[in-house]
């Protein structure tokens, strides 16, 4: 099922029926401001299992993220992150990054692991942003990646509706996403590491 939601001005009644889905352990696709992406609620185990199936693998085996509302939520999911480590964040959120940081107890709650980091997202677009704050609590989010071998993701909804829709419960249309995955820092040493280069500028954060 394809739902047209608007990607500056999200609107608050198709927010709250995604919102419902999601509770309901739904998986949808949804646009971040790098590329479309598989979403569903941190507090559903079965979502984030169907969610690995999607990406051919285990959901503890899985690189899977966490999409927070701002820096606040994320006490939630991490401990001990430095005072140089968070003014990275700070600096650079929201944007097009994914952080790696020290996981919380709550971690291997959610991925049935026993991970002892975390990536975290604070996307700047409206749609994530507006469930999350719905919801109450962070999104699992990975990357849509496409089957073309020149193409690593899709940018088209409606392609992604087609080729993907039957697998998950929802797909979002929030217009043309990009093309380029997130800047992927890892913050839980002495001094930040690049770990991918993607959308996010690097300058003053390394």
């Amino acid at each position: 099922m394809l739902l047209a939601i608007h990607p500056k001005n999200p609107e608050p009644r198709k927010v709250k029926e995604v919102v419902q889905l999601l509770i309901k352990g739904a998986v949808v696709v949804c646009p971040t401001d790098t590329v479309y992406a598989y979403v569903c609620s941190a507090q559903n185990s079965r979502a984030i299992e169907a969610i690995a199936r999607l990406k051919g693998t285990k959901a503890h085996k899985t690189n899977l993220s966490l999409i927070c509302k701002d820096l606040s939520q994320l006490s939630e999911y991490a401990r001990s992150i430095s005072t140089p480590a968070f003014r990275t964040m700070k600096k650079a959120l929201p944007g097009p990054y994914t952080f790696i940081v020290p996981a919380s107890n709550e971690i291997p709650k959610i991925f049935k692991n026993n991970k002892r980091t975390v990536g975290i997202r604070v996307p700047d677009h409206p749609i994530p942003i507006a469930l999350v704050e719905e919801l109450g609590h962070a999104l699992v989010v990975t990357s849509v990646h496409d089957e073309d071998e020149l193409l690593e993701h899709t940018s088209d909804p409606d392609l992604i509706d087609d080729r993907i829709g039957k697998q998950v419960d929802l797909v979002i249309d929030g217009g043309m996403c990009g093309l380029q995955g997130s800047t992927v820092i890892d913050l839980t040493g002495p001094e930040p590491v690049l770990l991918r280069e993607g959308k996010g500028e690097l300058e003053g954060l390394l």
